[in-house]
């Protein structure tokens, strides 16, 4: 479905691709060392703590198809659409992740940073693709 010419949100769909990449590798992470991911936000790896991670990694791997999904195959409006919710979930994990209850490490703040960067990216991209009449 994705046309060449100048109405195609490209630079979104790459940003789509770029974070489906992200979210799979954090997806497998989850999957794999659940606790050692807790541990890198200074959270305890208890047991309920570690089987949240992989319900979050399932919910990652579905997310991650789903953009993946969107950025090869569907038309303008829905790259647009999908870059607009991702735009806002980009942001608020941002919040969510600095906001976690223990103390600030490291890995936290580049974890945020990292989702303040797609959420920017997003709403660069949208905000350069969209114009009145579109």
């Amino acid at each position: 479905m994705q046309s060449n010419n100048s109405d195609d949100p490209l630079v979104l769909r790459w940003i789509l691709r770029t974070g489906a990449a992200v979210f799979g590798l954090s997806a497998v992470w989850l999957l794999v060392t659940p606790g050692f991911f807790l541990e890198l936000l200074a959270l305890e790896p208890t047991l309920p703590l570690r089987w949240s991670m992989w319900m979050t990694a399932i919910t990652l791997i579905a997310l991650t198809g789903n953009m993946a999904v969107v950025s090869f195959r569907a038309p303008a409006s829905g790259v647009v659409a999908s870059s607009m919710v991702m735009m806002v979930a980009s942001g608020a994990l941002g919040f969510v992740t600095l906001l976690v209850p223990a103390a600030i490490t490291g890995f936290g703040v580049a974890y945020g940073l990292l989702s303040f960067a797609f959420s920017a990216a997003y709403f660069a991209a949208l905000a350069r693709w969209w114009r009145p009449g579109r």
